[in-house]
């Protein structure tokens, strides 16, 4: 059986970490793993969509839209820049973060988190929304996003934790291996 993840958010929030993560968990485990990235402006906060395709099926990296089991979305409004990947059996884990662009900012538009998952709730066949702010701030640190979310889908039977856990101890540094540690086992133990 294959599993196709879309992993998307901003430059700066993680997703390629997070994409590393899932896609070594699954190398250890004795899966085949193939990923992307398309990155474009990542490094000024543009937006990133890492691929993750697992299984002895799959044959090229990149997920067919309609075709995602799952999305992780560091921020609503890139979960919603993705819909095209979900279907009715699609499991979003998205971060009730907003990040508005530049473009709508200045043309006075805002974008209501509630909105945007109203959205993914009529394309996905479930929709697990994560107030990542507060549990960031619950924590101690802001850049824990990405493990948090990990740890939300490991909750919701996605992953293995403990194969998601060993994979992070192997790619944090040592010195930020407690702290993600902390963040991933948050929502996943709870």
């Amino acid at each position: 059986m294959s599993k196709s993840i879309i992993i998307c958010g901003t430059g700066g929030q993680g997703t390629v970490l997070a994409a590393k993560v899932l896609s070594q968990s699954a190398v250890m485990s004795g899966h085949k793993v193939l990923s992307a990235e398309t990155i474009g402006m990542a490094q000024r906060g543009g937006s990133v969509v890492s691929h993750v395709r697992i299984g002895e099926d799959v044959f090229s990296p990149l997920v067919p839209e309609g075709e995602a089991d799952v999305m992780i979305a560091f921020d609503a409004s890139e979960a919603v820049r993705n819909i095209s990947y979900l279907s009715a059996r699609s499991v979003a884990i998205v971060s009730r973060k907003v990040i508005q662009g530049v473009t709508s900012s200045l043309q006075g538009k805002s974008f209501s988190p509630e909105t945007m998952i109203a959205a993914l709730e009529e394309k996905a066949g479930k929709v697990v929304a994560v107030d990542t702010d507060s549990v960031c701030e619950k924590i101690g640190s802001a850049k824990v996003a990405n493990m948090i979310l990990l740890g939300a889908a490991c909750k919701e039977g996605l992953f293995k934790l403990e194969d998601v856990e060993l994979a992070m101890k192997k790619l944090v540094k040592a010195d930020f291996y407690e702290l993600n540690k902390k963040a991933l086992e948050y929502l996943a133990v709870s």
